[in-house]
């Protein structure tokens, strides 16, 4: 009998041989199982319950492995987003986010940490840009993400949907994933919150036209709804040092995502490079 832990492998090294022949639109999860010799059923099986991964990330530290196009780390044959991934495994964090669904299927390779996925996709008449429309979803779900991150702000939706009917739609269509809603304001996470998504992340506070464009996290975000929804709220947004980590996390967030600050060399760099300019010592 295969023991789970080599049938998961197995899982990720054939879904990995399907994107690069045939790319991963054309892949489905039923071709996957196929491969693995495995019915499409119990593909699930071998991944963490929505509780397992909830208690790995408490009170901790995600961090977020992401390199979009016109970054210097970003590679349009390849990703380096693993290894990223790999020192963060073993600094010790218990999660990884992610973009793009070669990196998630990547990286749940090379760590076998949860992680979340998300696309950042520009469309036509649309305000928000990460995993945007229910195709995004589907090739999350494919590629095994364990959580779905998706902006959930109150913005422009091209296909004339509210965020709320998308919601619904992607939970009767995947009634059993892990939704995060990356909101901006508090508004907007109660919002989610009532909509029945799982987890409600500060990410795009600072980054919508309406909310503080301050370089630094959003505390009292972070604190009010930590304070007033019963899911988890991640805390994540603008934390570039480990005091800020640990101010965030006091503020009562079930835990934060950090990714700028560790894996961005470019931004480091021009974070020194700043104070120096400045004489700040």
């Amino acid at each position: 009998m295969v023991e789970q832990g080599s049938t998961k492998k197995a899982i990720l090294d054939k879904a990995l041989d399907l994107f690069s022949v045939q790319g991963y639109e054309a892949t489905s999860i039923a071709q996957i199982a196929n491969a693995v010799g495995i019915r499409k059923a119990s593909m699930y099986s071998h991944f963490k319950s929505k509780q397992e991964i909830l208690d790995a990330i408490h009170g901790k530290m995600i961090v977020s492995c992401q390199a979009i196009p016109g970054e210097p780390l970003y590679m349009e044959d390849d990703s380096v987003m693993y290894l990223m991934a790999r020192a963060a495994k073993r600094a010790g964090t218990p999660a990884i986010r992610t973009s793009s669904i070669r990196d998630v299927v990547a990286i749940k390779k090379e760590t076998e940490l949860p992680v979340i996925g998300l696309v950042k996709i520009n469309y036509p008449g649309y305000d928000s840009y990460i995993t945007p429309t229910m195709k995004e979803v589907d090739d999350l779900v494919a590629a095994g993400s364990d959580v779905v991150a998706l902006d959930c702000t109150l913005r422009k939706r091209g296909d004339g949907t509210t965020i709320n009917e998308f919601i619904a739609q992607i939970k009767e269509k995947y009634p059993d994933i892990i939704l995060m809603a990356d909101i901006s304001n508090y508004e907007e996470g109660i919002n989610a919150w009532k909509c029945g998504v799982d987890i409600v992340g500060t990410t795009m506070s600072g980054y919508t036209d309406y909310t503080s464009k301050k370089d630094e996290p959003d505390y009292e975000l972070m604190r009010r709804l930590a304070a007033d929804i019963d899911i988890p709220v991640i805390g994540e947004g603008k934390i570039h040092y480990p005091e800020q980590a640990v101010k965030a996390l006091q503020t009562g967030v079930w835990s934060i995502v950090v990714g700028g600050a560790i894996t961005r060399p470019m931004e480091i760099a021009q974070r020194f490079m700043k104070a120096i300019d400045e004489g700040v010592e």
